[in-house]
């Protein structure tokens, strides 16, 4: 006779409040506890493994979705945008998506499949968004998103390495299943290269510091390999400071070295040029493109090759002002207020 299989008790966490991501068993499932999961959002703060979708009447209210439209999201995420995109369908045309993410990309399939979005109308690609003239070659799209944004599911697991609020590996990767991760490369580059990468990737006023100090630990013999580890390199290199404003400042500066890491080691740069160099090639004609980025040099990038595709004429009309997310979105979902969106139409 088989084994009885002995019945595993979750984990629950000592005191009052959950101190780790995996004790937070509560939010990693918001389908189960929606009324805790409304709570945390109410307080203006996001729910560990759960990302709130940014300016979602915005996009809509540009995108103007009709049922039998033909629209892709190359940055599925947890599904938010699509979810809504999907709804505006309403059960006619179809929606594709992409996601390099292997680990939250199924989770997203499956939630939307029990939402009743299944393969007839959502088609979900594991790729690069740098590929997006390969995820349907024979169609054009009536309405394309891309949210440049890195989801609060991989910055709140520390096993990601996209936080150094907990200790865990030095990640970074978007598809932690190939590729270098941050903590290779810095090993690879001089220290006058890091100097570059934070201060082209991110405008990290203390570059020089920062790049010394890690090469110190280097030539030491020394090693940095956690989250944790980098963010005390980052604390010690910026000692210099007065101590009333030291504290602000060294998590500021962590938080731009870490951006320029995750910019450099998944290539988001490279894969933002050549997303914005296909794009026209696979919108129809009036199909409609709508951009969210988080930092000045994604920005930057955007603004400047749809203004000009209008100069250019492939592009009828393009946002000559960035729109950004209400002062009410932003008290809810701090996560958002970095935000810019901005939108082209196809000629």
């Amino acid at each position: 006779m088989a084994e009885e299989q002995q019945h595993k008790r979750r984990v629950r966490y000592k005191g009052t409040h959950p101190r780790n991501y995996k004790e937070k068993y509560k939010e990693l499932d918001p389908e189960k506890y929606g009324d805790e999961i409304q709570k945390i959002i109410q307080k203006g703060k996001t729910p560990a493994g759960m990302h709130i979708s940014i300016m979602v009447n915005e996009i809509l209210d540009f995108l103007q979705i009709k049922p039998g439209q033909i629209g892709y999201d190359a940055t599925l995420g947890y599904g938010g945008h699509s979810r809504k995109m999907l709804e505006k369908l309403e059960g006619k045309g179809h929606l594709y998506a992409t996601d390099i993410d292997p680990i939250e990309s199924q989770k997203t399939i499956e939630r939307l499949a029990a939402l009743g979005f299944g393969p007839e109308i959502l088609t979900v690609k594991r790729m690069n968004f740098a590929e997006l003239d390969k995820v349907a070659p024979d169609v054009k799209f009536d309405f394309v998103l891309a949210d440049l944004g890195v989801s609060s599911m991989q910055i709140d697991n520390p096993e990601r390495g996209f936080t150094f609020k907990h200790d865990g590996p030095l990640d970074l990767r978007l598809d932690p299943s190939s590729g270098v991760t941050a903590a290779q490369r810095l090993r690879e580059l001089s220290e006058d290269d890091l100097i570059g990468l934070f201060m082209e990737n991110s405008d990290e006023p203390y570059a020089v510091e920062i790049a010394r100090g890690i090469f110190e630990v280097f030539e030491s013999g020394g090693v940095i390999e956690t989250t944790r580890q980098l963010y005390d390199v980052v604390e010690k290199a910026l000692n210099f400071l007065p101590k009333k404003d030291r504290k602000d400042v060294v998590r500021k500066s962590c938080q731009r070295v870490f951006q320029a890491l995750r910019i450099e080691v998944n290539s988001e740069f490279e894969v933002l040029y050549a997303f914005l160099e296909k794009l026209p090639n696979v919108l129809a004609p009036g199909g409609r493109a709508a951009i969210l980025t988080f930092h000045s040099g994604e920005d930057r990038l955007v603004k400047q090759a749809f203004k000009q595709g209008v100069r250019d004429g492939i592009y009828s009309d393009a946002a000559r002002d960035v729109i950004r997310p209400s002062a009410e979105e932003c008290a809810q979902n701090p996560r958002a207020t970095s935000t810019k969106m901005r939108w082209a139409i196809k000629a």
